[in-house]
Parts: structure tokens; sequence; C-alpha cells
């Protein structure tokens, strides 16, 4: 028997403290430190040709000013490329201190370190710095033309060329009976955690050792990277996110160029250094991402089964490339969807742009390829006057089918292939969520009324719990405290309450005993981070490992204590018994004292175990050879490949007859990540993600002009929705556990974010009665859009209640 909290909804434990104004994020810490900021450069593309620092270095409280001539070592070097691949053929990293060229508005220049931040934004504007202006390449048109080039070194502005193909996609399209093309794009956007980047490093002379904080997904990483960069001993190196508020992907880069910089400058001042982003550097100087111009051609027959699929991509990777190519890899490969087309080719180019760096924003390029597949889909059941939702359905992958191979490469390299998942269950579940069947008539109500309203439908598979391992360690302390630990970052996903559950179950012990830490190297140094969707698939299957292990210890030191078969033992709330008898027991606490044979006592527990002791064998050291002392156990979790969480949405929009103003009406989705580790998290999952969605496929956008200025850089002109925008959303589960995992679970951080801009294009063409090829759209481009349509420049849609007599071309 054990504590039964796997499916529970129980409410999250990190949130009294964090409500209440007890959290500890990075600017809480530190606040006697010496504060850092930066000179950023005001062009896109430029060749420094002078920094002139003598009217900034006598401003009382300056202590020091930095320039790429001040670094020293490896500090010097280019910034790491984190993931290389074959196909990235011209990588570009920067640099930690621009050298001579900047390649981006907001690239960092030099860097104050003062009394205050005040003092250090007083200075960097004293500083002088004179810039000789270059061509400047903004936008997937400019960066494919080749005009004007980012950097000398990549001709035509191609970071990578890759091609996918499974079949010979010419020959099916060629063959099938109908074609399309559709030529598609989504606009850059970005996240907007509550809390930007952060850095504070404390420097002891005496140990010569470094301890970091940094507000980051992925401590390990800024670790190894801080000590490589710096040339320290891995083992001088600590690295720690407190609180982090929020991530969504813009912190998992290490190291950006502040958490070398900030360490650097606090060795070399031997004094505590803090750097904390404020808003416009978090405009001008983190991570993008989403921007995708996408051709798509497609063959199909009567039923719309698609027989054949090409798609190029042209990605806009911003003027650095450290990330690697990981978001249009997973646009071409997580694409495809629920769905098994006949053949497939995918031929994507990452282009460098004058532009900030692009990096994984929550969805990671899914959002992109669900926004190719699904608007294909539509067309298709457009073309053929068919229901929406019937052309899907006739292209799912079959649950008898699982596992699913596609043929295609995942972007760890490893094979493409589903694990589990039930597709047309999931969209009978949505049709009846939504009431699908009964929307015409719905439509037609609202018609009679004056009001236009439409159906949008987006379908996607997203890889989750990526490898290649996390660990977790469990020690039970001799007061029934059980302390958990794990390398992965917490950024308010609920592990503390996740973790907790997990390893009541395991144990069986109660909730409230056990005590979770993420994110600091000081208790686990072994991790890769907080990303993709990973954490409970990666760290909560170690953590079971882990409490497996601790559990086979315990109930054999038990089964020692009470002369009993540790079979026949059973731990309930944190109590070993035997079963059946459950007068003979002893507590875990116990036990803990009796893995560590002590000849003092310091606690309750320590006196009950000499009950337990008996007469020690003189013969046998008081430690086996093949044990070790205390009860704790660590393991590790490494997956054969990907898990493949799956869902579908459903959205009604209306769209304003003269205004053009867009609402939505009602946001549906199911859901499937396998077992539910705690469902009231996984809906705060999804409800966050479909926020961050409804953002990007309405209001979020970065608005460059030709000189690479970011025109909407400020809280005053970049829109996000706020509570009156987001829709309550309605959810259902499906439930087909993973076979990869001894949990059965798939990843769920990413699924609300995913489908919603090709569901709300959806719905607003449904609505509308005319395609809609960009996203995000706002009332002001619908509005041209309808008087596009109505001079004839636009074709009409074939099905719906304002079919025209303009028909697609095939």
């Amino acid at each position: 028997m054990t504590t039964r909290m796997f499916g529970a909804p129980v409410h999250r434990t990190e949130d009294p403290r964090l409500v209440t104004g007890n959290g500890r994020y990075l600017d809480d810490l530190g606040h006697d430190a010496l504060a850092a900021a930066f000179v950023r450069s005001p062009y896109a593309h430029a060749r420094i040709t002078d920094i002139d620092v003598s009217e900034a270095i006598d401003v009382e409280g300056v202590v020091a000013i930095y320039t790429y001539e001040d670094l020293d070592g490896k500090t010097a070097e280019r910034l790491p490329l984190l993931i290389p691949h074959p196909t990235l053929t011209n990588p570009m990293t920067g640099y930690a201190l621009a050298p001579e060229l900047v390649n981006h508005v907001g690239e960092p220049v030099a860097m104050v370190v003062a009394t205050d931040r005040y003092v250090a934004e007083d200075a960097c504007e004293r500083i002088r710095v004179e810039y000789e202006q270059l061509p400047v390449v903004v936008g997937i048109e400019a960066a494919r033309s080749g005009e004007a080039l980012v950097h000398e070194e990549a001709p035509g502005n191609v970071a990578a060329h890759m091609v996918q193909e499974v079949g010979d996609t010419a020959a099916a399209i060629a063959a099938a009976p109908h074609r399309l093309t559709l030529a598609l794009e989504i606009e850059r956007s970005a996240c907007m955690p509550m809390e930007g980047k952060g850095v504070y490093a404390r420097w002891d002379s005496d140990e010569q050792s470094l301890r970091i904080y940094s507000s980051t997904q992925t401590s390990t990483g800024v670790r190894a990277a801080v000590a490589a960069k710096l040339g320290m001993p891995l083992a001088k190196v600590e690295c720690i996110a407190p609180d982090v508020g929020g991530g969504f992907g813009v912190k998992i880069m290490h190291p950006w160029p502040e958490e070398v910089l900030v360490p650097w400058a606090a060795r070399r001042l031997d004094a505590d250094v803090k750097w904390v982003e404020d808003r416009r550097e978090h405009f001008i100087s983190s991570a993008h991402e989403r921007g995708q111009l996408q051709d798509v051609e497609v063959g199909f027959d009567d039923e719309g089964r698609v027989l054949g699929l090409s798609v190029k991509l042209w990605h806009d990777n911003g003027a650095y490339t450290p990330y690697g190519i990981i978001v249009p890899i997973i646009t071409s490969t997580q694409l495809l969807g629920p769905y098994k087309p006949g053949a497939y080719k995918c031929e994507f180019w990452s282009l460098f742009t004058n532009t900030v760096i692009v990096t994984p924003y929550r969805g990671a390029g899914r959002p992109q390829g669900v926004y190719a597949m699904e608007r294909t889909m539509d067309a298709i059941a457009d073309y053929l006057g068919k229901d929406r939702a019937d052309v899907r359905s006739t292209n799912f992958i079959q649950p008898e089918e699982m596992p699913y191979d596609h043929g295609l490469l995942f972007q760890d390299g490893r094979p493409l292939m589903y694990d589990s998942g039930d597709f047309p269950a999931s969209l009978a579940k949505l049709k009846e969520l939504v009431g699908w069947d009964d929307f015409a008539a719905y439509r037609a109500e609202a018609e009679a009324a004056g009001r236009r309203v439409g159906l949008g439908i987006g379908c996607y598979v997203e890889g989750t719990g990526v490898g290649p391992y996390e660990g977790g360690h469990i020690q039970i302390e001799t007061t029934g405290r059980v302390n958990v630990s794990t390398g992965l970052t917490s950024q308010g996903q609920g592990h503390q309450t996740v973790f907790a559950q997990i390893v009541a179950e395991e144990l069986g012990v109660r909730m409230e005993d056990v005590h979770v830490t993420t994110g600091d190297t000081r208790r686990f140094q072994y991790a890769v981070g907080t990303f993709a969707s990973r954490a409970a698939v990666m760290s909560g299957n170690a953590i079971a490992l882990a409490a497996r292990n601790v559990r086979e210890k315990a109930l054999r030191i038990a089964g020692e204590a009470l002369e009993a078969d540790p079979g026949d033992l059973e731990i309930v709330d944190g109590i070993v018994r035997v079963k059946g008898d459950p007068e003979a027991q002893v507590a875990l606490s116990t036990i803990a004292v009796l893995s560590n044979p002590l000849r003092y006592a310091f606690d309750e527990s320590a006196k009950a175990a000499t009950q337990f002791a008996g007469t020690p064998d003189m013969d046998k050291p008081p430690v086996a050879d093949d044990e070790e002392p205390g009860l704790e156990g660590k393991d590790f979790y490494s997956p054969p490949r990907a898990t493949f969480a799956n869902g579908m949405h459903a959205a009604i929009v209306e769209t304003d007859p003269q205004t053009a103003e867009i609402t939505i009406l009602r946001y549906c989705v199911i859901h499937d990540c396998g077992r539910m580790i705690n469902p009231m998290i996984v809906e705060g999952q999804v409800h966050g993600g479909v926020a961050q969605g409804v953002g990007g496929a309405l209001y979020e956008r970065m608005a460059y002009d030709e000189a690479g200025q970011l025109l909407n850089a400020s809280f005053m002109d970049f829109l996000m929705p706020y509570a009156s925008e987001v829709p309550h959303v309605e959810t259902d589960h499906l439930e087909t556990p993973s076979p990869l995992n001894p949990l059965g679970i798939k990843g769920a951080g990413e699924a609300g974010c995913i489908p919603v801009t090709a569901v709300i294009a959806s719905a607003i063409e449904d609505a509308e009665g005319f395609p809609i090829t960009s996203m995000p759209i706002s009332p002001t481009e619908l509005w041209d859009l309808r008087h596009r349509h109505a001079a004839g420049e636009l074709p009409g849609l074939r099905r719906g209640s304002r079919t025209t007599t303009t028909a697609p071309t095939a």
C-alpha cells in the first residue's frame, strides 16, 4: 500500500510563499553588491571606430569601466555554439563585449560597474562611442535576397540549409488528383517574463571560488560555461537559480554575455557584482522567436487524403546562432502533427538578419509548423467542400499504428517516432466539447442578429521529455524529513508540488514531509535544464527511480529490524509495517538512524532505534562493503527517445462587421500528456499557454523599421493580452500512457501555446469567408483584407454561408 498521490489535484505548495511576497527573486539578492550597467549599440549594423570613456571614468561612484580590450583569456573569445549541427555550415556567435562590429541594436559594447545602478547608468551615458554605419538587413525577404550581408562569412545570409524527405514527394504531388499551393507567414514575437534576466556574482578570494545566482533555466549550464570562460576548476564554481519570475525559453540560453561579464568583474574587483535587466534591455538584447515564411505545395485525393506534402521554410535566426538551428528543425519535423502524408519533404534556410537572436520560446518552432499544417488542412477541406474535421480524421495516424515512425530525424538526431496517442478519440472529444456539429445553427442565429462568427480548429503533436538525462537525489533524515533535489530549475511550473507528489506516492510518506530543491548546483551538479516540456518526464522519472532505490533499502533494513521478509512490508505515512499486522512497525525516521550506525544519539528517532539495534556481528564491518551509510539514494533517467504529447483546440470567434475587432467567444482544449501527476497543474499550464498563444495570434509582434530599430520596445507599444482578452479555457483530457518511461507521463508545459495561432486563423477565416495567410492579425489588417476581398483581389472560400464564386486555384 502506498499513499495515492498520482492524479490528485493537489494545491501548489509553493504558492503561499510566492503570493505573500516571500519569494526570493534575483533582484531580492545582493542589495550591497556593486551594480553593473551596459552601453549597448544604437545601430543594427556598424563598425566601432572609437570608444572614449574619459568623461565617465571620474564620475563619483564609478568603480570600473570595461571594453573588449579589457577582456582576457577565453572571455575575449566568441561565446559558445551550444548545439552544433552538420547543416549549420555558417555558425556565428557574438562576444561578451563587441570587439569591432555590432550586428543588432542592443549588442553590448561596454560595461560600467559602480556603487549603484543609477551611477552606472549615468556613467554609461557619458561614454562616447563612434560608429561607422553599415548596410542593414531586416526581415526574411531582405535576408534571402543577399543584396547586403550580415556576416561576410555567410554568403547569401545563409546560416544553415537542411532538407529531409520521405518518399518521392514531387512525384506524389504530380500524380495526385488535386493540388494546392499556399504562401504563409508568421511574424516575430517574444516572451515577456515578469522578471527579466539577472546575474549576481560573489567572489571568495580566500577560497578562490565563485558563487553565481542567475535567473536562468539551466544553472548547471551557466556554471559550466562560466567556469570554462574564466578558466576556473568546475568544483570552484557554484550556480543557483533562486525564484525565477518566468522563463519561457529566453533564459535557456547560456551563457548570456552578462552571465560571463558579471562573474568576471566580481573576480577582478574582488567584490560582489549584480546586474538586473530592465524592460528595454529585454526587448532589444534578449531573444525573439517565431518569424518564418512558408511555401506549401500539397497533393491530395477526393477524400482529402494527403498524398504528397512539400514545405519550404525561410527562418529568421537574427544576428547570431548560439542555440544552433533547433527552432527550424522542430518546425520541419513536428509540422506533420497527427497526420501521415504519403510522401513528405521539408527544406529550410535559416537566415541571418541584423536583429536580436532567435532562441526557443514556448512552443519552440512548433507553432510555426502547426500553422503550416493546419492552414493546409483547412485549404484542402475548402477546396473539396468537405468538413474540416473530416479531412483531418482522414489523415490521422490510428492508435493501432503506434509506435509510429515518420522516417525523419528528430532534433536530437533520433528517429521521429510517436510513442502513443489516440487522435480519433481526441477529435471526438473536441467536437463534443465545442459543439462542432451544432455550429451551423449557431452561426445562422448570429447572422440573423447581424453578427459574424467563425469556428476554428487545430491539431498538434509535441515532442516532449527530450534527453539526454536528468537526475534525482533523495535523503531521509532521522526526523522523517525527506529532502529531494534535482538539477533542473523552476520558473513557476509547480515542480515543488509535482515532485513531492511523486516521492510521497513512491515512498509512502506524507507529502508535507517532502521538501524539494531545484536549480542549485550545490545540491545536484549534473543536469541539463528546464525547457521543451521535459521536467516531469525527465526529473519526475529520475526522482521516482531514486525513491524506489531508497524504498528498497528502507524495506531491507526494516525487514532486519522487524525480523520480517521485506516483501511482506509496506510503508504508510512514513511508517514501515508488516502487512496485516500494523502493530509490527518502525518509523522511516528510525530506519534512517539504523542506516547510519553512529555511536551517539541526537533525537528521539535515534533513541527509538536502540530497540532494533540488536547485538552487532563483530565479524562484519558496521557498514557492508556494498553499502553507503544513510537512507538516501540517487538515480538518473535517460530516455530512449522523446515522448509525444498531443492535443486539439477549437475556438469560436466573432469579427465585428464595422470595426473588424476580433473577439474570442469560446476556446476549447483536448489534451493528452499521458498519466497526469496533478490535473490542476496541467490545467494551469494549458491556460497559461493559451494566453501566450492568444498574444501571438492577435497582438504580439516585433516591429522593426528598415534601419533595424525596434519600434515597439516598451509595454507602451508592445501589445499583450490582458485578462479581458484571454478567453475562459474549457478543457478535457485524454490519458494515453507513454510506454517509454516508468511513470507513463508526457510533457505538458508548451501544449496550450502551440496550435493557438493556427486555430485563431482558422476561425477568422471561417467567419470572414476568405483566406488568412499571415499572423498575427490586427483589426486594421483584417479591415484591409476585407477591402481586398471585396475588390476581387482575394479569393473567397467555397465552404460556409459566405461562399463566393471565386475559388482557389488548383
